[in-house]
């Protein structure tokens, strides 16, 4: 039950790829709802997860990786990010401990004055560094911008999300309860299905070809004792076809079997995977291509 000084905002986490959003969202939430991969602009669109306790409700969006786009689609993943801190009470600035600062990150950091709304800095992946090594790296993030908090944390273990979560929860003002108590993401199932049928794309295959497929959701039926799922991998070229179906069908089929496993623990019960193939030329480029495979501006806050 809510009481009076129940607290509630909305934060967006931005970066730059791979610095570790996906997996802060994913530990915030306490299960899987964003994809996760060594590979660069794994997320391509808002994901919203939700944290309620008693006191508060925090309304998480991880965005895609603020990066220079080659492509359409590029364009729409950076549009994106970028949108995603406008209208939202909080900025969560996630870098890589590990990386040192880049170029990029001095731009980002330097943007954020402009917004005008709290800032916290995240260096994520201590686990990975010593902690004299943090010292030069938050001395010289603090020239740049004046964050209102710089937070070390291990998304991964898990190290440090706690009090993450009651500074933001700080910085929040009195407000409703957006979503309900239960609820930890806006994502429709077919969505995520679709999105963990992408990640083991990208943790199984090699250079460009995880980053040239759209997966659709084709059918998605509920039966008695099991759910049906049909599944549509859309490529940019013949070669790539080739490669995600592997010699004799194996690539595909492995991709299938890891993709239902995590879909089953989403969904608590039996799930029943079938995949295609099929080839798009050059739809990262293509306007109607990209809105079809569900990358939508009216997706973006």
């Amino acid at each position: 039950m809510q009481n009076n000084k129940f607290k509630s905002g909305f934060c967006a986490i931005i970066g730059m790829p791979n610095v570790g959003k996906s997996t802060l969202l994913n530990a915030i939430a306490g299960q899987k709802i964003a994809i996760i991969s060594d590979k660069p602009q794994t997320t391509r669109n808002k994901i919203l997860a939700i944290y309620s306790t008693d006191e508060a409700q925090i309304i998480f969006t991880d965005t895609p990786g603020i990066h220079n786009p080659h492509n359409k689609l590029g364009e729409f993943m950076v549009k994106a990010a970028n949108e995603s801190m406008r209208d939202t009470d909080v900025v969560i600035f996630v870098v890589d401990a590990s990386k040192g600062i880049r170029d990029k990150e001095r731009e980002i950091a330097g943007n954020i004055g402009k917004l005008k709304i709290p800032a916290v800095l995240v260096i994520n992946k201590i686990d990975t560094v010593k902690k004299e090594d943090l010292l030069p790296m938050i001395a010289d993030f603090s020239s740049i911008h004046d964050f209102e908090d710089i937070i070390p944390i291990s998304a991964k273990e898990r190290d440090g999300v706690d009090s993450l979560l009651s500074i933001i929860q700080s910085y929040l003002e009195e407000g409703p309860m957006f979503y309900d108590e239960d609820m930890v993401t806006d994502q429709p199932e077919r969505q995520i299905a679709a999105e963990i049928i992408r990640e083991k794309m990208l943790w199984l295959l090699e250079e460009e070809v995880p980053h040239g497929i759209a997966i659709e959701i084709t059918r998605m039926r509920q039966k008695p004792k099991v759910t049906e799922i049909n599944a549509t991998i859309n490529c940019e070229r013949k070669s790539h076809k080739g490669i995600i179906i592997g010699k004799n069908g194996e690539m595909l089929k492995k991709i299938g079997t890891m993709a239902r496993a995590d879909i089953e623990h989403m969904l608590g019960r039996k799930v029943y995977l079938e995949l295609w193939v099929k080839v798009k030329d050059d739809w990262r480029n293509s306007d109607y291509l990209i809105k079809n495979f569900g990358y939508k501006d009216d997706d973006i806050i």
